[in-house]
């Protein structure tokens, strides 16, 4: 691996694959995504779509290693890649990849996902996040905070990820806009609001009762005090809100500690807001780390 000047990181989804060229130090030398994500495959069709997308840069590099990582190995994937358990490291994700040959002989890298088996009721899981985190480091005990639609809270202790925590955050605020009564009437296309999104920041961090909170976005509409412009914002900032106040109630927090944002969903800006809200100081991770953890992983993988 040491004599390799290139390498080839895979983000493989559920509706795209995303591919970065990078040389050995980690800089991204190009990159590239196509819409064939998993969703869009049969079984059988995923390494003809891996070599037609990869095609251009064995053309110039040869046969060089290439690291897959997502939904890719999960279940519904192109194979399926147990989950590492917690605590675990670059080392501990790269015993539990496999690898194969492509018809070009370049090595094929599977990564594994991650699961905490302390996480009651059951064990929780990631794919993905993992590598992110590795990426960012993991030289000095953190928390690191992964949002998306599945956010994931996690814990880094003597160089290793110790645990995490997925909140559905994402999800169900897509569910209450798309799908139910209470959030109807929403200004379409979406109209962002900073106040009344920090109006819902606000009514979650003085209620425990997330239930009936919700529905204050029908009573508010009702009473005339959000309008249709004021709707998504409102019921974002009740979800996000209510992600860290139960994140601080079990104990991944308390005010006036510090954590980190790894990854960039496009909502790092309302997560930086609602943590001012939640006196929870945060610093932001670099935009590469999946990049950089996946060539970590795949260096032990090779060595």
């Amino acid at each position: 691996m040491a004599e390799q000047t290139a390498s080839i990181i895979v983000d493989w989804g559920t509706t795209s694959l995303r591919a970065a060229l990078v040389d050995a130090n980690g800089e991204q030398l190009d990159q590239l995504e196509t819409a064939q994500g998993i969703s869009s495959l049969q079984k059988g069709e995923h390494e003809a779509a891996l070599m037609g997308a990869l095609a251009p840069w064995f053309s110039t590099h040869g046969a060089i290693p290439v690291a897959a990582l997502g939904m890719i190995t999960s279940r519904n994937g192109w194979v399926e890649i147990p989950y590492v358990p917690c605590p675990a490291g670059p080392a501990d994700l790269a015993a539990g990849s496999t690898k194969r040959q492509l018809p070009n002989e370049s090595d094929l890298v599977f990564l594994p996902g991650l699961t905490d088996p302390a996480r009651r009721p059951f064990p929780d899981v990631m794919r993905g996040e993992e590598t992110q985190i590795v990426g960012h480091g993991l030289g000095a005990d953190a928390t690191i905070i992964i949002p998306g639609t599945h956010s994931k809270w996690a814990s880094v202790k003597a160089g290793k990820i110790a645990g995490f925590q997925t909140f559905v955050t994402g999800e169900i605020f897509a569910l209450l806009i798309n799908h139910s009564f209470i959030a109807r009437g929403a200004t379409q296309p979406p109209i962002d609001d900073p106040a009344a999104f920090d109006q819902g920041l606000e009514e979650a961090k003085n209620s425990r009762a997330m239930l009936s909170l919700l529905f204050s976005s029908r009573t508010g509409g009702l009473a005339g005090k959000l309008s249709p412009d004021q709707l998504r914002s409102y019921v974002h900032g009740m979800v996000i809100g209510q992600e860290f106040r139960q994140a601080c109630d079990a104990g991944w927090y308390s005010p006036g500690d510090k954590a980190t944002i790894v990854g960039n969903d496009g909502l790092n800006d309302l997560y930086l807001a609602a943590a001012r809200k939640f006196d929870l100081e945060i610093d932001l991770g670099a935009d590469d780390v999946l990049v950089r953890g996946a060539l970590s992983v795949l260096k032990h993988s090779l060595s």
